[in-house]
């Protein structure tokens, strides 16, 4: 999706920069799509089901927040010099 304010990881600087967004979704889809197919494991662990959807979504969502931050710097330092 183009950048907008309602769908899409929405951080300051994915919002700042088209490219920060642009790089940020393209990680967000493979890392969701791993956090897919561990979610379809944890049919087989029921007990631990839970383990396998939660935890993968809040680790790739704060590692995307991270990620889009220091892309965003990186960016703001290239155009700097």
């Amino acid at each position: 999706a183009k950048r907008n304010w309602f769908i899409g990881i929405k951080t300051p600087w994915t919002l700042s920069s088209e490219k920060v967004w642009e790089h940020t979704h393209q990680r967000a889809s493979k890392l969701f799509k791993i956090s897919g197919i561990l979610a379809l494991v944890g049919i087989f662990f029921s007990h631990q089901a839970i383990y396998f959807v939660i935890v993968p979504v809040i680790f790739v969502s704060a590692y995307l927040v991270v990620f889009s931050y220091f892309d965003y710097q990186r960016e703001v330092s290239v155009k700097e010099n």
